[in-house]
């Protein structure tokens, strides 16, 4: 049922920390130009979106297209953010970048069979799937890596590739950009030798709990986002140009990879 008018949105966040202060400040912006409180979180567990207990999310686009496939899918994409950068070419897309310590000889992803590798979580589009796809499209399986390690975040997978604790690992390429930029030390210790995708980057998703008429509301909000300087200080502590508005149809990449990987019965262990 949609959440009747109150005082408080609930925006929840499931991405990386590092990209945590954009969230907080679209969260507060969004309750300030609707003229209520609006609070962000951490998300605990995607039942949270299937219950109604938060308005909005920032949601991985693995988790997004899962939920689409319930029978009442219980979230909608509404928008989604524009990274600074060439690279990016002014479209709502992210990319996979595959690191190896500054020592590591790998010239590329294909150069890693037998290595150990991290990845952030099972729940992630670019640190999960897309490596299982591209082991897909080479015809190989998860047993191509020596071992895999789960590590819980982007920046734990950096870092441990950073003291060669792991060997390689897929990074979101906005946090990795985040945090060469806020750590500068880490372009001593690692180095980029591939780039996987690019792929549709996560949306901010709308819940059940809301109506037509406030998801259309936060979506004028959030596309209109750093269009003054101030807002642009902001948004650009994530490397975010802007939000655009998307829909359910910009996922279609992250969801025939999934068919794919799902179909061939791949995983790292």
């Amino acid at each position: 049922m949609p959440r009747r008018p109150g005082r408080e949105l609930v925006f929840a966040t499931y991405l990386a920390p590092c990209i945590r202060p954009v969230y907080e400040f679209v969260a507060h912006q969004v309750g300030k130009e609707l003229g209520c409180a609006g609070r962000l979180v951490t998300g605990e567990s995607f039942q949270q979106l299937r219950d109604g207990e938060v308005d909005f999310a920032f949601l991985c686009g693995l988790p997004y297209v899962r939920l689409r496939r319930e029978a009442q899918p219980p979230v909608e994409a509404i928008a989604a953010p524009v990274v600074r950068g060439e690279r990016y070419g002014g479209r709502p897309i992210y990319f996979s970048d595959v690191i190896v310590s500054r020592e590591n000889p790998a010239g590329s992803f294909r150069d890693l069979r037998g290595c150990s590798w991290a990845y952030n979580e099972p729940d992630s589009h670019s640190g999960y799937l897309v490596t299982l796809f591209s082991l897909f499209c080479s015809g190989e399986t998860g047993a191509f890596f020596g071992r895999a390690v789960m590590t819980g975040f982007h920046q734990e997978s950096i870092r441990r590739v950073g003291v060669g604790q792991v060997d390689a690992s897929a990074v979101d390429s906005q946090v990795l950009s985040v945090e060469l930029r806020d750590h500068p030390e880490l372009a001593g210790r690692i180095r980029v030798i591939d780039t996987l995708g690019p792929s549709s980057i996560q949306p901010l998703v709308a819940t059940m709990a809301c109506s037509d008429s406030l998801r259309r509301q936060v979506q004028e909000v959030v596309t209109a986002l750093g269009t003054n300087e101030a807002g642009r200080a902001r948004l650009d502590e994530g490397l975010v140009d802007r939000f655009v508005a998307v829909d359910d149809s910009c996922y279609g990449d992250i969801r025939a990879m999934l068919d794919s990987v799902e179909g061939a019965r791949l995983r790292l262990d």
